[in-house]
């Protein structure tokens, strides 16, 4: 599928801000004055951001509010549901750390919640989706944790919890494109099942349903170079998972039991997951193939 930045910044983006949430929620809450205000503005922004990026991937933008109402059957709809709650959950909560009298346990864990539930719904999206056999994988919600999850903690500064989630964010990322690359070809889809026809026998595409280029076309037929693909996997294991793993573990060595990652640590290994993140995502779409390109005679590759 094309792979939209609104989409990539989206899903980048608002995965950051709330996975910082959740390390806010559960870990958070000795923060105070303008530690805890920067903390909260940051884990903001990055969500806000996020979420407005996506308003322009929608036709009407206009109408985005609609989408609230839909949430007993649409996991888009949950999203934003979700994020909404998380946000105004988290809004008292950072007010008591910076003016009031300190954070709420309540608050705080419910906040955490519902930020993974907001996670879990962005990865629903796309992992409910038979289409796609790409993403309809159950390794697609965990990679989706695991991405917050390994922001969030270098936004936090805790060593051990980077590093451990860098870790696994790797191993669940290796094994998944090793499975994924062949499943479009072994879904069982073809020209014959997409239409309903060919029984027996099988189909072949006489003519394109039209000569030009469509929306259908664009948006679902994306073609990606193998030499690409391979390029940015590379940048993805080396700025999305060894650096900054590497940075969490020169603190892990010299801070002891409560290691934590200074400011330009946390600068600095968080550009670096930024890179490989968004090289990783633009894959996540780019290499998303649907079932209506056989409408166009497009082969499936092993």
């Amino acid at each position: 599928m094309h792979p939209a930045p609104s989409l990539i910044l989206f899903t980048s983006l608002s995965g950051l801000g709330f996975g910082f949430f959740v390390f806010l929620g559960f870990a958070g809450g000795d923060l105070a004055g303008w530690a805890a205000f920067f903390a909260y503005a940051f884990a903001y922004g990055l969500s806000c951001a996020g979420l407005l990026s996506s308003l322009f991937h929608l036709g009407n933008p206009q109408r985005a509010w609609r989408a609230l109402s839909q949430w007993r059957s649409s996991w888009l709809s949950r999203e934003g549901v979700l994020a909404v709650a998380t946000l105004l959950i988290f809004a008292p909560q950072a007010i008591a750390q910076i003016w009031g009298p300190g954070a709420s346990l309540t608050l705080g864990v419910l906040g955490a919640l519902l930020a993974l539930a907001t996670i879990g719904s962005t990865a629903m999206i796309y992992a409910q989706l038979k289409t796609v056999p790409r993403w309809h994988h159950p390794a697609v919600p965990v990679l989706f944790f695991l991405y917050a999850l390994s922001g969030g903690a270098l936004l936090a500064g805790f060593a051990y919890a980077a590093a451990l989630s860098l870790l696994l964010l790797g191993g669940v990322q290796g094994a998944y494109w090793r499975r994924a690359d062949g499943r479009f070809a072994a879904s069982g889809s073809s020209m014959n099942t997409a239409t309903g026809l060919g029984r027996p026998g099988s189909l072949r595409l006489l003519e394109r349903p039209h000569t030009g280029q469509s929306y259908l076309t664009k948006e679902m037929m994306f073609q990606v170079a193998r030499r690409r693909v391979v390029a940015l996997r590379r940048l993805f294991w080396a700025f999305g998972i060894a650096l900054p793993w590497l940075i969490a573990l020169m603190a892990i060595s010299g801070g002891g039991s409560g290691a934590r990652l200074g400011l330009v640590a946390v600068a600095t290994s968080l550009a670096c997951h930024f890179v490989g993140l968004i090289a990783a995502r633009w894959l996540f779409y780019a290499q998303a193939e649907h079932v209506v390109s056989f409408y166009y005679g497009q082969e499936a590759k092993a």
